[in-house]
């Protein structure tokens, strides 16, 4: 089994108080089969991928190595970002 390699602040904030609707298995999902990625100047990685539990995409992001994730949030604005960059 897979297992998502975290911060200290995405067990203790994202899990915890800041987004408790956020579950460690659709965080795994998402970086398993992602449907849109996208690097960030800061060479963070961006994975988004639709969550049916969820009813919206959720955007994981992880640090430079691909693996560890600092921040994970639902992204109610994936589909219009795409129209606009399509």
């Amino acid at each position: 089994m897979w297992v998502v390699k975290t911060t200290r602040y995405f067990e203790e904030d994202i899990l915890g108080s800041k987004r408790p609707g956020i579950k460690r298995e659709w965080c795994e999902q998402v970086l398993q089969n992602p449907e849109f990625t996208e690097v960030q100047e800061n060479g963070r990685i961006r994975y988004w991928s639709f969550v049916e539990e969820l009813g919206k995409y959720l955007r994981i992001v992880t640090l430079e190595d691909g693996e560890t994730v600092p921040y994970a949030m639902p992204d109610r604005n994936f589909t219009r970002r795409q129209r606009r960059k399509g």
